[in-house]
Parts: C-alpha cells; sequence; structure tokens
C-alpha cells in the first residue's frame, strides 16, 4: 500500500479554489473537498491509476480528473506525492508543476 504525501502548495491550490467556490456554495466546496480526499486516498491501493496528463505526454507525472479539478502527482517508490491542483479549463504548463514539486 502506497504512502500518500500532500505538497504544501498543492494544498494551497485547494484551499483557495474551495474558498472561491464557497463565496456563492459553502456546501458545494465543502462537498468537492471530501471529494478530491476520497478519490486521491484510492491512490493508496492504486497509485498508477491517473492517466499520464494529454498535455505532458513525456512527464513523469500522472492525473486525476475530479470535476472541475485535475489534481497532478507522481509516484516514487512507494510513495504518491500530490503535487499541483488545478481547475480544470486552465492550460498547463510543466513549469507549473516543477515550480511546486520540490
Amino acid at each position: 500500500m502506497a504512502r500518500i504525501v500532500w505538497a504544501e502548495p498543492a494544498l494551497q491550490d485547494l484551499e483557495q479554489i474551495a474558498d472561491y467556490i464557497a463565496l456563492d456554495h459553502p456546501p458545494a466546496a465543502k462537498k468537492l473537498v471530501k471529494r478530491v480526499f476520497k478519490e486521491v486516498e484510492m491512490l493508496r491501493t492504486f497509485p498508477e491509476m491517473g492517466a499520464v496528463p494529454h498535455d505532458l505526454p513525456d512527464s513523469r507525472y500522472r492525473h486525476l480528473v475530479i470535476n472541475p479539478l485535475r489534481v497532478f502527482y507522481r509516484v516514487s517508490g512507494n510513495t504518491v506525492f500530490i503535487v499541483y491542483v488545478m481547475r480544470s479549463e486552465r492550460l498547463l504548463q510543466l513549469g507549473d508543476l516543477e515550480s511546486r514539486d520540490k
């Protein structure tokens, strides 16, 4: 079973997105955060379940699409590092991931 490690910037990403959603609909924000943590927990058992991002086909990163979000992670040994959370309609840049994966 893999260990899940959230990078602090990824937690901040999720928090900022939830805060924005909560401005109009606090229950929806809370529900989204719970759903993200629930789906990320599945990576403990299935760390390779996320797809390689189509916009980064040769990278070491994978992602889960949890509408309206993309959760990016990488697997190293028996550890899954959650490195970046973004709104799915935004364009991804490799630098966004690498700057947060330290």
